[in-house]
């Protein structure tokens, strides 16, 4: 059959419109879904609500379909460089042994356990599918791990190897998984062909990471010291490095997702980024923030689009097996259950073999509470690297056989993945609640720390600066007494401010409680003041908008200048020391500005 030009441009016509508005509408209800989270003040984490906002729009009539290697390209290799440039290299270097144990040892130990119970509890599962099926679970994901922990009240330790975890583990989950198919597909499996797969797909991924990164440094850093320091393009450039790494190791047939770890920890150990411009690098943060918020939303609002299609195909699999869908709930209930008792019994056994490894070596060790233990536990859910690589499974067509019981085993990883999240929202609270923080994180009393330091540093410097100005005034000549007063009501001025910071937050035994508590008290009413004052002159320059005395030009340079200020305010705001029972702030009218609810949380 042959089209004629015409039909062909109505066709692309036809695709691009609908490539906008896919687009348009994920974007759509990632504000609902979020608006709703902060509104209806739903007790759930916010992937949770997610995904059902994304079922609800696909019984609603959206249907966007889904490609697992467009999936893995768009939405992983900039959240895994994200997240690997966020991580601090401190922690994972002291945790990189246990990491690894969990990236690596806990992934095959899950395959192997896990697949001899799957196939156990449904024999018609032949053995390499199970093992496929458990290779595919047993990555932890990196996404919803966030979701779930941070923010909240959970030790640092703990969020450090999950984090860490999830970063390393998609590796050595996939290349599992790549085996297990081809055995189920052909048959055949051999050890040193996996075990040299996986040892060329991890060492080349990290090492193309690596070497990427590097070179994309050094070529920002000849265009810095050159004076090319053009925010949008450095932005552009710098959002592009994790999808070309990305591609440049599955070119080659190596882990890209490790390669764009990789990449994130290399460009965050050159140091790049501080030599930019601050402009760059606030303009910077507030872009990856934005892409790292809209990408992990739409990735679980993908989740929930595909979920009524995978129920009622799971529906229809046990139906045209005979058997009712409630033996599909419970042996999805089963599975994980078998895997959150793998994961708890390997953290254990883990813990306490590094217990008699420590006292052989007469060395102390950090061993963590049987509540910390239940924690990591439940926080191992499943997510984005599940569905996308359960959904590759080879498909039946007229050009070959497909994966032997496809549409079952991704019935069964679909309901893993939620009963996962909904085992870690419904576990996490309680464990967190009473939990301490602050028992192993120095990161928790470093930031003061370096903030005195830093004070100090500035009073060391002004005092000097004093005795030049006191040497100088000596020697002094006529008609020069007035700079110099000015320069010691600079220099007075800025002392006070300086030696306020350190009463505030010194809060050692040597700090007198009654000072410091004074100089909180006057730097929590200073603020307040100053955000009040930024309120009437946000409502004065409206007023002279509206009058016509200004242009619109003129506010937004204002408006600009005021955004900077307050958010400078803000940063003082939150680097004050918290007091020991604060009231809970009541809820302002929907018109109170910024500035008047930070004033509010600053005197409350």
């Amino acid at each position: 059959m042959k089209y004629s030009p015409k039909s062909i441009e109505i066709q692309k016509d036809t695709f691009l419109m609908h490539a906008v508005f896919i687009t348009l509408a994920l974007l759509t209800v990632t504000g609902i879904s979020s608006l709703i989270s902060r509104i209806g003040r739903i007790p759930v984490p916010l992937p949770l609500i997610q995904i059902g906002v994304g079922a609800i729009a696909a019984l609603a009539g959206l249907d966007i379909g889904f490609d697992p290697d467009m999936f893995l390209l768009l939405f992983i290799p900039p959240l895994l460089y994200a997240d690997a440039y966020r991580m601090p290299m401190r922690e994972f270097g002291e945790l990189r042994n246990v990491i690894i144990m969990m990236a690596l040892g806990l992934v095959v130990f899950t395959t192997l356990a896990c697949g001899y119970f799957i196939h156990w509890l449904i024999p018609p599962i032949m053995l390499p599918a199970a093992f496929a099926l458990a290779a595919v679970m047993s990555p932890t994901d990196a996404v919803s791990v966030g979701s779930m922990i941070e923010g909240g009240r959970a030790p640092a330790r703990v969020v450090h190897i999950l984090h860490g975890e999830a970063l390393l583990n998609d590796a050595s989950g996939l290349v599992c998984f790549k085996f297990a198919v081809a055995a189920a597909m052909t048959g055949l499996f051999s050890f040193q062909q996996a075990l040299g797969s996986f040892i060329f797909m991890s060492a080349g991924g990290i090492v193309i990471g690596i070497l990427c990164a590097w070179a994309a440094c050094r070529a920002e850093h000849v265009l810095l010291t050159r004076g090319y320091d053009d925010p949008p393009t450095q932005i552009i450039l710098a959002m592009m490095l994790p999808f070309g790494i990305y591609l440049i190791a599955d070119a080659v047939e190596c882990s890209g997702i490790l390669a764009a770890v990789a990449g994130g920890m290399t460009v965050k150990f050159t140091g790049v980024m501080h030599e930019a411009r601050t402009e760059t690098r606030l303009k910077a943060t507030t872009v990856w923030d934005m892409v790292n918020f809209t990408f992990n939303a739409v990735i679980f609002l993908l989740l929930g689009l595909q979920l009524p299609q995978l129920v009622s195909g799971g529906a229809a699999i046990a139906r045209a097996g005979g058997i009712s869908p409630w033996f599909l709930i419970l042996a999805i209930l089963g599975i994980q259950f078998m895997m959150s008792l793998i994961r708890f019994v390997w953290i254990w056994v883990s813990i306490s073999a590094r217990r008699l490894f420590a006292r052989f070596r007469h060395r102390k060790t950090v061993i963590p509470s049987v509540r910390t233990i239940l924690l990591m536990t439940v926080a191992g859910t499943r997510g984005a690297i599940t569905l996308a690589a359960v959904l590759s499974l080879p498909v039946a067509t007229l050009a070959g056989p497909g994966f032997p019981g496809r549409d079952l085993l991704v019935t069964l990883a679909t309901g893993v993945i939620i009963s996962s999240l909904l085992l870690a929202s419904l576990a996490i609270p309680p464990l967190l609640h009473g939990m301490s923080t602050g028992e192993d994180d120095p990161s928790l009393h470093e930031l003061d720390m370096m903030r005195i330091e830093l004070a100090q540093t500035a009073i060391e410097a002004l005092h000097a600066e004093q005795a030049a100005l006191a040497h100088q005034e000596m020697e002094a000549r006529p008609g020069n007494e007035e700079t110099l007063d000015l320069k010691q009501e600079a220099v007075a001025r800025l002392l006070h401010e300086y030696q306020d910071t350190v009463h505030r937050l010194d809060n050692s035994r040597a700090a007198e409680a009654s000072i410091r508590a004074a100089a909180i008290r006057e730097k929590r009413t200073e603020l307040a003041l100053r955000f009040r004052i930024i309120r009437h002159m946000r409502e004065r320059l409206h007023m002279r908008v509206v009058q016509k005395h200004i242009n619109d030009e003129t506010e937004w340079t204002i408006n600009q200048e005021l955004d900077f200020i307050e958010q400078e305010l803000q940063i003082e705001a939150r680097a004050l020391p918290r007091p020991d029972s604060p009231p809970q702030p009541a809820p302002g009218p929907a018109t109170q500005s910024r500035a008047e609810c930070m004033a509010e949380a600053v005197t409350g």
